[in-house]
């Protein structure tokens, strides 16, 4: 049974730093694109980064380029999400996926079911 875990989220005061972290199992992890999505309530979901099967190539949101990095450890089968000078519009449920490496689309193979973040001003 494939599975895709986020941990990380919480409550944080703007201008602060999270580590989110997308932890699979029962896939060959190092094979997937991982894409991480956010979903703020009240709107649709968005892409914010890819990384690619091997981690050297990533793609960002322009809204959050330069202040979040992706990166991945195909050892420890987990891809994380650095994000920093947090902002209250940053709030969202934050979801990975695993799939092909593709800039904004959300045709995905697998989902996390996500961790929120909370941004208070």
């Amino acid at each position: 049974q494939v599975q895709l875990v986020e941990s990380g989220g919480g409550l944080v005061q703007a201008g602060g730093s999270l580590r989110l972290s997308c932890a699979g199992s029962g896939l060959t992890f190092s094979r997937y694109a991982i894409t991480w999505f956010r979903q703020a309530p009240g709107k649709e979901r968005e892409f914010v980064a890819v990384i690619n099967w091997i981690g050297s190539r990533m793609d960002y949101a322009p809204s959050v380029k330069g202040r979040f990095t992706i990166s991945r450890d195909n050892a420890k089968n987990t891809v994380y999400l650095q994000i920093n000078s947090l902002k209250p519009e940053d709030t969202a449920v934050y979801s990975c996926a695993a799939g092909r490496y593709v800039v904004g689309d959300d045709d995905m193979d697998y989902w996390g079911k996500g961790t929120l973040v909370t941004v208070s001003s």
